[in-house]
């Protein structure tokens, strides 16, 4: 057999890759399966093991593909940098980053972020080896190592007391923003969320900003 170039090999697994995105479009993350992707692709399951071990592994460059498409890291840092604007400010910036991210992508990538939450919730040790083994930087993993701890340190310099343990407001944030994920994900789709009420993510992450400020001590409008 001919040896083929690397181009050949790098397109042929984007394509993979691709057909893998699109499945996980249309039913959740956890149930994809070999058989899927090979009526997607067209091609056999020893075509498709020519160029990856497993599921698993084309799960992990498709999400090192959706970090590079989705990404807001550059826009929080720019927020955390600039020394100009007050706490109350911050918190409202960062906030319409999340909600300017969640808009943009919330029926494809913003889906398949949830669904992979709900892997990580049914198979913790699967899920943890598919990221161990993901490229690239993942937002939330800024939001919560960077961002998060930038918010307790600008209500220290703006000197506003907490109102209750930073760590407890830390985690409130990472629950609220879960929660508003899937409701929204779920008015996306099936016209209603739990609540059974319209969720759009910038009314949403506005009333969070507020929430946000209200539990450091801040003060809103």
């Amino acid at each position: 057999m001919p040896k083929v170039s690397e181009e050949y090999i790098e397109n042929k697994k984007k394509y993979i890759v691709d057909c893998t995105y699109r499945i996980c479009l249309r039913k959740p993350v956890e149930m994809v399966t070999m058989t899927d992707l090979i009526e997607e692709t067209g091609l056999s399951q020893g075509g498709i093991y020519r160029f990856y071990k497993n599921l698993d592994e084309i799960l992990c460059d498709m999400i090192s593909g959706m970090r590079t498409d989705y990404n807001f890291i550059d826009r929080l840092d720019e927020i955390t940098k600039d020394s100009n604007i007050s706490f109350e400010e911050t918190v409202y910036k960062v906030c319409d980053v999340l909600a300017d991210s969640m808009e943009k992508h919330l029926l494809d990538i913003q889906k398949i972020n949830f669904d992979l939450t709900v892997l990580a919730i049914n198979e913790p040790e699967r899920a943890a080896k598919i990221i161990e083994h993901t490229k690239g930087k993942g937002n939330f993993d800024y939001l919560a190592k960077v961002t998060m701890p930038f918010l307790v340190e600008a209500a220290t310099n703006n000197k506003i007391a907490p109102k209750t343990d930073p760590e407890a407001i830390l985690r409130f944030i990472s629950a609220s923003y879960v929660g508003i994920e899937m409701n929204c994900i779920l008015s996306a789709c099936y016209g209603h969320g739990i609540m059974h009420v319209d969720c759009k993510p910038r009314e949403l992450f506005e009333v969070l900003a507020k929430s946000i400020i209200l539990l450091f001590g801040g003060t809103v409008k």
